[in-house]
C-alpha cells in the first residue's frame, strides 16, 4: 500500500471509530493474517492481533459455508474487560476492533460495519485461492 492509501486507510478508520465510547483500538488485516493497517495500537500488538484474528474469522467463514449461511457480517467477542468486533472487509480483508466495556454494543456493531463498508473501496486484497496439489 502506498503512503496516501495509508493516509487514507488511518483517517477512514479515526473518523469513524473515534464516535465509539470506549474505543481502545483497530486493525486491518488480510485474510491470511498480515496487518494492513492499525489504529490507536502499537505495531508488535496489531501484528499479534492480525494473527490470531485470522483463524477466528476464517473459522467462522467456514462454519457459514457449512450451515450455508452467506457471507459473515460480523462477530462480537465478550470478554471479562473487552469487546471485540470482527467485520469482513471488501474481498480479502478483516477489521478487528476493540473497546472497553464502556461501548455501547449497538454502536460498536454499526460503527464497524459503516467502517468496513467505508473501506471496502479502498482494499482489493484478493482472497488466496488455494493451489491444487498432485
Amino acid at each position: 500500500m502506498t503512503t496516501s492509501s495509508n493516509d487514507m486507510i488511518y483517517s477512514i478508520l479515526d473518523n469513524n471509530l473515534s464516535r465509539i465510547a470506549g474505543i481502545e483500538g483497530a486493525v486491518l488485516l488480510s485474510n491470511d493474517g498480515i496487518k494492513l493497517s492499525a489504529y490507536l495500537l502499537e505495531r508488535p500488538q496489531a501484528e499479534r492481533m492480525a494473527a490470531a484474528s485470522s483463524g477466528i474469522a476464517a473459522t467462522m467463514k467456514a462454519i457459514s459455508r457449512e450451515v450455508g449461511g452467506g457471507r459473515v457480517i460480523r462477530q462480537l467477542v465478550e470478554m471479562d474487560d473487552r469487546y471485540l468486533c470482527i467485520v469482513g472487509c471488501g474481498e480479502g480483508s478483516t477489521l478487528i476492533v476493540v473497546t472497553s466495556r464502556k461501548a455501547r454494543l449497538g454502536e460498536l456493531g454499526g460503527e464497524a460495519v459503516r467502517t468496513a463498508q467505508a473501506l471496502g473501496e479502498w482494499l482489493g486484497t484478493p482472497e488466496r485461492t488455494q493451489v491444487p496439489t498432485s
